[in-house]
């Protein structure tokens, strides 16, 4: 069974940090790229971040560009997402999700074949 388990998320106040982490299990992690999304009420999904399968690349979104870093442990079949100076308009569910996508597509949920539960990011002001 393909798990993609989102876990970390929380109440933080603006300016602080958090650490998600995404563990995966039941597919073969090392052949996927790893991307992060977020989906506030009201809103569209919104692609943050990609990891390539061999973490040798990855890619930001403008708003979170600076801010966030992405990493991944093929020992562990894990990938974080490290969000420093967290904004209030940052709240949002956090999604991670497994996939081949190519550059055109790296921050639209199309290509991502497989995807987490999602945790829950509030940032208060």
């Amino acid at each position: 069974e393909v798990q993609l388990q989102a876990s970390g998320g929380g109440l933080v106040q603006a300016g602080g940090s958090l650490r998600l982490s995404c563990a995966a299990s039941g597919f073969a992690f090392d052949d996927y790229a790893i991307g992060w999304f977020r989906q506030a009420p009201g809103k569209e999904r919104e692609g943050l971040s990609c990891i390539s399968s061999s973490a040798g690349s990855t890619y930001y979104a403008i708003p979170v560009k600076g801010r966030f870093t992405t990493s991944r442990d093929s020992a562990k079949n894990t990938v974080s997402l490290r969000a420093n100076s967290l904004k209030p308009e940052d709240t949002a569910v956090y999604y991670c999700a497994a996939g081949r996508p190519i550059t055109s597509t790296i921050a639209t949920t199309s290509p991502y074949y497989y995807w987490g539960q999602g945790t829950q990011v509030t940032v208060s002001s």
